[in-house]
């Protein structure tokens, strides 16, 4: 398989550290039989085109207190899948372990991994996940960094576990989902500050202030709630 400049450099550069955590992460296969297979798998599908971070900035944007929050995650998942999906992987072009060495093929075999389409750079599962939780503690604060470098710790050991990547793979992956999470939280900030600046747009104050749960958002308006900035 005739590999592009950018993989070949890749499987050169990072040959020592990815064999290593592959190497790592197969012995922990084999000495915990079947044990993990199912979580690795479990994880990854929660990872899944980033649908849960879209399904968790929904239900932010849903309230008025948590919508910068939404707004935030949207954004740094859309902005990591534009870098990822139609930018990075197919001009790198670099293929997936099993698909390039018949030591990583028995490797994935032996943990029962599906097969995957698509190219290996940088992860998809991990850029989604690391943009979205980067999101939520660079708008809902600090507390929540632990929590969020352990889930992606987490996604990028499924990853690797189940052979569809390599760990440079995902360790670029984390660096895109990271800038891809500043940049959005950049642009949501100057929307904000716009909206407060021009609350006589119409839908702005709504879109500051009201909670998509509150059916009777008018009738408390008209009782004289002004949200929480005036409570």
């Amino acid at each position: 398989m005739e590999l592009t400049a950018a993989a070949q450099w890749l499987n050169t550069a990072f040959a020592g550290f990815d064999g290593g955590i592959l190497r790592l992460l197969h012995g922990a296969a084999q000495a915990a039989g079947s044990f993990l297979t199912p979580l690795m798998k479990l994880v990854t599908l929660l990872g899944e085109k980033g649908l849960l971070m879209f399904l968790l900035a929904f239900v932010l944007l849903c309230f008025a207190r948590t919508r910068h929050s939404g707004l935030c995650i949207f954004g740094a998942v859309c902005c990591g899948a534009l870098i990822t999906n139609i930018l990075l992987k197919d001009a790198v072009a670099r293929p997936r372990p099993f698909e390039t060495a018949e030591l990583f093929r028995d490797w994935w075999v032996a943990v029962g991994s599906p097969a995957e389409d698509g190219f290996s750079f940088p992860s998809g599962h991990v850029t989604a996940l690391t943009a979205g939780l980067t999101s939520l503690w660079l708008t809902r604060g600090k507390k929540y960094i632990l929590p969020s470098a352990l889930a992606v710790l987490l996604m990028c050991l499924s990853r690797n576990y189940l052979m569809a990547h390599y760990p440079s793979d995902v360790l670029f992956a984390a660096l895109t989902g990271t800038v891809s999470a500043l940049i959005a939280w950049a642009i949501s900030g100057l929307i904000y500050r716009f909206l407060e600046a021009h609350r006589e747009i119409p839908l702005a104050e709504w879109f500051l202030e009201e909670d998509l749960r509150l059916p009777n958002a008018q009738a408390l308006r008209r009782a004289g709630y002004r949200g929480k900035h005036e409570n």
